[in-house]
C-alpha cells in the first residue's frame, strides 16, 4: 500500500485493507510541551507518529490511527508553550478512539505513549476500555521506567550514559530530533540540565512539583553532543524493541 497512515486515506482503501487482513491499529500518544530551550513542543508528538508508523510497518498487517498529539503534561506548565490535558481527558479520547475503532473489524487496537505523563493515564484508559470491548484486544506499552530503561540501554551501545542520555530533551531526544526534524533544533541552545539520578523517587517528585523541581532549562540530561547520526539509530532501536513487545501480546 502507498501508506499506513489512516488519516492520508480513504475510506475504501482503509475498508479494502481491513479485509484483507490489517487487523491491528496502532496509536501513538505524545504531547504538546517544552523542551528545553532547544527543542520545539511538537518533540514527543512527532516521536510518537513516525515510531508508530514505523512499527506499523515491522508488523506487516497493521494501520496507524491519527497520532494523539496532546497529553497529560501538568508538571511542564510553567514553561510557555505547553498545553496539557486532563487525565479524565485524555482517557476519554483513548475510549472515543477505542469505540470508533472497534467498530469497524480491527481485533487488536494498540496505544503507545512516548511521553511520561501518559503513561498511567493510557495504562488505566486500556484496562477499561479492555473490559468493554472483551472480545478484542486492547494494549499499549505502558511501563515508563521500563521505556526509560531501554532508551538507557540502548545509549550505553553508543558509551552514552543515562545521566547523559536523560529523560527529558537530552541526548536521547536531541539526537533523535536532530534527524527527524533538524531545522526545529536549536544548536546554539545546548546546555546540559538535570544530571542526577532519576528513579521512582525523583519521578514522583517532579510529577507532583513540576519540573523546575529538579531543573530550571527544563532538561533531563545533557544535548550537547547529540548526533543526528545517533538519532536514527536511537529510533531504528527504540522501534524494535516496542515491535518485540507488542508481538508478546498479539
Amino acid at each position: 500500500m502507498r501508506t499506513l497512515r489512516m488519516e492520508e486515506m480513504n475510506w475504501v482503501d482503509i475498508k479494502k485493507a481491513i479485509n484483507d487482513g490489517f487487523k491491528t491499529v496502532i496509536i501513538g500518544v505524545g504531547s504538546t510541551e517544552q523542551h528545553g530551550p532547544h527543542l520545539p513542543t511538537q518533540t514527543d508528538a512527532l516521536i510518537a507518529d513516525v515510531v508508530v508508523n514505523l512499527i506499523a510497518q515491522n508488523l506487516k498487517n497493521a494501520l496507524q490511527a491519527q497520532t494523539i498529539r496532546v497529553g497529560c503534561s501538568d508538571h511542564h506548565l510553567p514553561f510557555p508553550g505547553t498545553i496539557s490535558l486532563k487525565k479524565s481527558t485524555l482517557k476519554a479520547i483513548i475510549h472515543d478512539y477505542t469505540e470508533s475503532l472497534q467498530r469497524h473489524g480491527f481485533e487488536n487496537i494498540i496505544f503507545i505513549p512516548t511521553h511520561g505523563g501518559n503513561f498511567n493515564p493510557v495504562k488505566e484508559a486500556i484496562e477499561e476500555a479492555q473490559e468493554k470491548y472483551p472480545k478484542i484486544k486492547i494494549f499499549g506499552f505502558t511501563d515508563l521506567m521500563g521505556f526509560v530503561d531501554a532508551e538507557d540501554k540502548i545509549a550505553t551501545e553508543f558509551n552514552i550514559t543515562k545521566e547523559v542520555a536523560g529523560a527529558h530533551a537530552g541526548e536521547v531526544e536531541t539526537s533523535q530530533m536532530l534527524a527527524l526534524a533538524e531545522n526545529l533544533v536549536e544548536r546554539g541552545r545546548f546546555q546540559p540540565g538535570y544530571l542526577g539520578v532519576l528513579g521512582e523517587e525523583e519521578v514522583e517528585m517532579l510529577f507532583k512539583n513540576g519540573m523546575p523541581s529538579l531543573t530550571e532549562i527544563g532538561v533531563i540530561g545533557d544535548p550537547t553532543n547529540a548526533s543526528k547520526k545517533r538519532g536514527k539509530l536511537y529510533i531504528e532501536k527504540i522501534v524494535e524493541f516496542l515491535t518485540d513487545e507488542i508481538k508478546k501480546n498479539l
